[in-house]
């Protein structure tokens, strides 16, 4: 073979992992973004730049609506377990020659 062919076949080989190095970081650098904009709450874009909005359709609309009243319940009910709890552990962690007392000051001086 020419050493011409030769050396410019050695120099394209020398140059692809640098040019695929950089096209990796380039492709990371996009997902990297794309994910940034998602957990934040930007809108995706198309390849234009307009900003591409999910579709709002009356299905979603009303899955949000049950979702979020469920949602409202079971805070409300977490609400009280937590209270029944917190009741719950008083008395357990209570101990026993206080409540003793407590009942018997309940009773009355004379019983």
């Amino acid at each position: 073979m020419d050493p011409k062919i030769v050396t410019i076949f050695n120099l394209v080989g020398q140059m692809l992992v640098p040019i695929a190095v950089i096209t990796a970081m380039g492709v990371a650098g996009w997902v990297f973004t794309t994910w940034l904009r998602v957990k934040n709450g930007y809108p995706l874009e198309s390849s234009w730049g307009k900003p591409i909005y999910p579709q709002n359709n009356n299905e979603t609309i009303e899955r949000v609506k049950l979702l979020t009243s469920e949602n409202a319940q079971l805070r409300a009910e977490l609400g009280s377990i937590k209270d029944r709890l917190a009741t719950v552990e008083r008395i357990v962690t209570d101990d026993s020659h206080r409540l003793t007392q407590e009942i018997e000051g309940l009773r009355g001086p004379g019983n």
